[in-house]
């Protein structure tokens, strides 16, 4: 019923198309008829002029008609001057249908149709592409006599269809134009337009380059999907709103620097520009001249309806790996000129006379972040994967965009923070964080697992794995293709593992004397548990600092109970903040001091966009394109969804984790207080093996090792695996991926000297860690079952989110 009723609608409109092509004709009728009688007198005065005059005047009517056709093509334009000739001076509207003109077809005056078509033809020549408004066709001409003239050809086809851009029109639109004007029609130009012409074939360029983006075939918008995604949309507005007033105030210091840097950077340039202004003058006329020359070849470009030849040589930026960006006219300018100014920018803060080097370094991270923000595939207009995906899908991946984006605010309170992972696609304890084991010990602030034996014999000496608290344990254990702890257990030790309470605003005061007691804690119920009076003891990124603190604390006081230690991706030594620096300087640490005083916690969403603004283009920009501008579901992703689940942290801990150990560099110079007791990196003094990894922006290896290099070990290992902070730990042997380098014995002359003298291994280093800690583990013994316990592992606290418990 709906299809019948729309097609009544088309006939009507196009009913009343059919008469419009005639309402002007009839509004210049009584013009015509007051000057009837004229032309006939002239055509008397025709006759007795002879021969010449006739050719004379066949000539005149030749052109006069050439001209009339060109201006009947113009849409709403009306002929207001005298015929020349009296065969046009008659000229009468053509009131009867195509069909009715051509059955009163002349028997005489052949010649004057001849003429009138070669005059049609030149004048449809003249015309390269069809107008962007159809004009009307002329209507049937009477000649002079009382014969009328055939009706002119159609037009020939546009070489570049219009059709693809017309489809994205509504219904509403295309009916309302289905009349004979609706037919691209050839628009010739005005004898004195030469310079409009060569501006209109460049318009046509550019609308023929952007047809391209068009899908082949596409159907037309129906009103009711747009109806229904308008809707959609207004429910979506309203939920945004709602959720971003939910937000609580926002902190400047936390989102920008301090106007210190502003200061100083202003300071710089006025001293650059008092003291070397050619070299200011110089990066400016850089600046101009490089731009223009790429407008000028943009001109040519759109023009010419091709990109030019891309001139780079480098390395591909994997944001413009869409071919239109090199080989479409207007994508190919954005992405050249973004690259340009990208360059002006970086160069002019390179050359700032800045002494500060901690000052150089803030600069530099901030316009780095200024100018990944601004590349144009952050923007919908200038993303040719976003475009070409709305007109794919009528716009629905807009909307599902949106839908996106309210998604994550409302989930982090208010916060724009994109999620990296499909939240449903996993569950701990179902299909991630799977190995079997029992939880043996709960406490406040920490449950410890015990895993299930596999073999039947086992290390008489025990292993406890403390992970950090900023993110969850189960890294180690995401499937069981690359779980270090099932490969630990396999191996045959005894291994527990801690996984740490996610802490809300009852855990304000908790400081890190707190974590260090638990580790004493935890490490004296293993203990208990085996019935062994030794353990061996790992830590994870800032649980391996914590466990350095513990293992000099239990130096000082004597206690053996450790017997070595492990550190994956560890920082002791912070004299060389590396990529931390903007986040260590007195500004931002005012900001987090205040977020965690008026909280009583760090928030993870603050801590996690701290984290990704690291990586900004990996894991901020790219991940908000896919989701909120191409309207995707975020990937089932194991190692991103751990990445997301990250934690709360106590007020307490933070600042004293920032203030003592970051800031000031205390535990690797003057000594850091830990309960009571001021304990330093040279304490340590038991076996020790560090692994780092290559690539670590969170970790560098070489701060990594300066700190070992401090420990007052005698017995101590360094190995170096390639890749980053959680692929270069969770690196399997089966995966034969990334190599390693090991086998340095030079802790004296720096990191360089001591990678120099290690040996690279193709493959993980876990089997050289594995014979590392066996000769450390003491002899086999029968398997330990871990019984009942307080439950099965996971546990409990792993499924807390934001200090809230999400175990259903």
């Amino acid at each position: 019923m709906a299809s019948k009723a729309d097609g009544s609608k088309g006939n009507a409109s196009r009913r009343r198309g059919t008469n419009a092509t005639s309402e002007k004709p009839l509004e210049g009728k009584a013009k015509q008829s007051e000057t009837a009688e004229k032309p006939t007198k002239r055509r008397s005065a025709a006759k007795a002029a002879g021969t010449e005059a006739k050719a004379t005047e066949a000539k005149t009517a030749t052109a006069a008609k050439g001209s009339a056709d060109a201006k009947a093509t113009r849409p709403k334009s009306r002929s207001t001057a005298k015929p020349t000739s009296s065969r046009t001076s008659a000229r009468k509207p053509a009131a009867k249908s195509p069909a009715k003109a051509a059955a009163a077809k002349p028997t005489t005056q052949k010649p004057a149709a001849k003429s009138t078509a070669k005059a049609s033809t030149k004048a449809a020549a003249k015309t390269r592409a069809p107008s962007k408004t159809a004009a009307k066709q002329p209507a049937a001409k009477k000649s002079s006599g009382t014969s009328a003239r055939k009706p002119a050809a159609k037009p020939a086809a546009p070489t570049k269809p219009e059709a693809p851009i017309a489809d994205v029109a509504s219904t509403r639109a295309s009916d309302s134009a289905a009349t004979p004007a609706s037919s691209p029609q050839a628009k010739a130009p005005k004898p004195d337009s030469g310079s409009k012409t060569q501006q209109n074939q460049g318009a046509d360029a550019i609308e023929a380059a952007f047809a391209g983006l068009l899908p082949s075939g596409s159907g037309m918008v129906t009103a009711q999907a747009m109806t229904e995604n308008l809707e959609r949309i207004e429910l979506l507005q309203q939920r945004l709103v709602r959720a971003l007033a939910g937000r609580d105030a926002p902190n400047p210091a936390v989102e920008m620097p301090g106007p210190d840097l502003y200061m100083t950077t202003a300071g710089a340039w006025m001293k650059t520009l008092a003291e070397r202004p050619t070299r200011i003058i110089e990066q400016q006329v850089n600046f101009w001249g490089e731009t223009l020359k790429q407008y000028a070849r943009a001109q040519t470009a759109l023009v010419r309806g091709s990109a030019p030849e891309d001139e780079e040589d480098g390395p591909k930026d994997k944001r413009f790996s869409n071919p239109l960006w090199r080989s479409h006219p207007f994508f190919s300018y954005v992405r050249r000129q973004y690259e340009i100014n990208s360059q002006a920018m970086s160069a002019a803060t390179a050359d700032l006379d800045l002494t500060d080097e901690t000052a150089r370094h803030r600069l530099n991270w901030l316009t780095s972040q200024i100018i990944d923000m601004m590349a144009p595939t952050n923007f919908l207009a200038t993303n040719p994967d976003a475009l070409e995906k709305a007109l794919q899908t009528e716009g629905e991946s807009l909307v599902k965009g949106l839908e996106n984006l309210v998604r994550d605010v409302e989930l982090n309170g208010g916060e724009m923070l994109v999620t990296l992972a499909d939240r449903d696609a996993f569950t701990v304890g179902e299909n991630i964080g799977t190995s079997e084991g029992t939880v043996v010990h709960r406490t406040p602030l920490y449950e410890m697992i015990q895993y299930k034996p596999t073999t039947d014999q086992v290390h008489e000496m025990p292993l406890i794995i403390f992970p950090p608290w900023i993110n969850k344990f189960y890294i180690l254990d995401l499937k069981p293709q690359n779980s270090m702890i099932s490969w630990l257990v396999e191996q045959g030790y005894t291994l527990f593992v801690v996984s740490w309470k996610n802490p809300d605003i009852n855990y304000a005061d908790v400081g890190m004397d707190h974590y260090v007691a638990a580790y004493l804690d935890a490490i004296e119920t293993v203990l208990t548990l085996t019935e062994q009076e030794k353990v061996n003891a790992v830590g994870y990124c800032i649980a391996g600092t914590t466990l350095s603190l513990t293992l000099a604390l239990m130096a000082q006081k004597g206690d053996t109970r450790i017997n070595s230690a492990t550190f994956f991706t560890t920082l002791t030594d912070f004299s060389d903040q590396g990529e931390f620096t903007t986040f260590l300087q007195d500004d931002f640490v005012d900001g987090i001091e205040a977020e965690v005083q008026r909280d009583g916690i760090l928030k993870s969403q603050v801590m996690s966009r701290t984290m990704s603004f690291l990586r900004a283009n990996d894991l901020v920009w790219g991940p908000a394109i896919r989701s909120y501008m191409m309207g995707e579901t975020p990937p089932a992703f194991d190692l991103l969804y751990w990445n997301g689940d990250s934690t709360n942290l106590p007020a307490r801990m933070t600042i004293e984790y920032l203030r003592g150990l970051c800031q000031k560099n205390a535990f690797a110079t003057d000594g850091f207080e830990v309960l009571g007791q001021k304990v330093q990196l040279s304490d340590i003094s038991l076996p020790l093996c560090s692994i780092a990894c290559e690539t670590d922006h969170i970790a560098p290896w070489k701060d990594c090792w300066r700190g070992v290099s401090l420990m007052g070990s005698e017995d101590k290992r360094f190995i170096l695996s390639e890749s980053g902070h959680i692929a270069g730990i969770v690196n399997p042997p089966s995966k034969k991926k990334y190599g390693h380098y090991s086998g340095g014995s030079d802790f004296e002359n720096g990191f360089q000297a001591w990678k120099d003298s290690a040996g690279f291994t193709q493959g993980s280093w876990w089997p050289l860690w594995d014979g590392w800690l066996s000769e450390r583990s003491g002899e086999k013994t029968a398997a330990r079952d871990p019984g009942q316990g307080y439950g099965p592992a996971p546990g409990i606290y792993v499924h807390e989110r934001g200090g809230k418990n999400t175990e259903d």
